[in-house]
């Protein structure tokens, strides 16, 4: 699996473009990551999503040197990343991460909203993505309904924001 960086805000429209531009045999799979939580407006929590990585779109390819040859046909910013003409992709715990926290298939994947309980000071993951990664849980905000995920992607380590709805005990 390989990240291509693109303009931000523009990632599902960039999805689009590599489907109408690109040969469909360089990839398996395009797609956005994004995440399901909770947001409060005029008082009433709703289901929403937002974007897991904002900026980037990953494909998996077996080719990248061609892909990111086609991706020059796509009339807006798509970049392979890589260094020079080394195309790095995800280690295979990258990908594992990836396809643990996301469900889903074709253009879009996303990050379900975690379910926990809280006994005591301790706060117990029921389901969701989260069930596996306590371990990389650095804060938590009841509040927000918001786990932040501390991870390894792209060679940095980064804080990812995922939902995650805690139920009184």
């Amino acid at each position: 699996m390989h990240v291509i960086q693109v303009k931000a805000g523009s990632e599902g429209r960039a999805v689009e473009l590599i489907g109408s531009f690109v040969d469909p045999t360089l990839y398996s799979e395009c797609f956005v990551p994004k995440r399901e939580l909770m947001k409060k407006r005029r008082g009433e929590w709703s289901l929403g999503t937002e974007l897991l990585f904002p900026g980037y779109v990953f494909a998996q390819t077996r080719r990248p040197g061609a892909l990111a040859q086609a991706l020059r046909a796509v009339p807006a910013f798509t970049r392979l990343l890589g260094a020079g003409e080394a195309f790095i992709p995800l280690t295979r715990e990258e990908v594992d991460l990836v396809n643990a926290l996301t469900q889903g298939s074709g253009r879009a994947r996303t990050a379900r909203m975690s379910t926990a309980v809280r006994e005591g000071d301790e706060v117990r993951i029921l389901q969701g993505p989260l069930m596996d990664k306590r371990a990389q849980v650095k804060r938590i905000d009841e509040r927000k309904k918001l786990a932040y995920l501390e991870i390894e992607m792209l060679g940095r380590k980064a804080v990812v924001k995922l939902g995650l709805d805690i139920i009184r005990n």
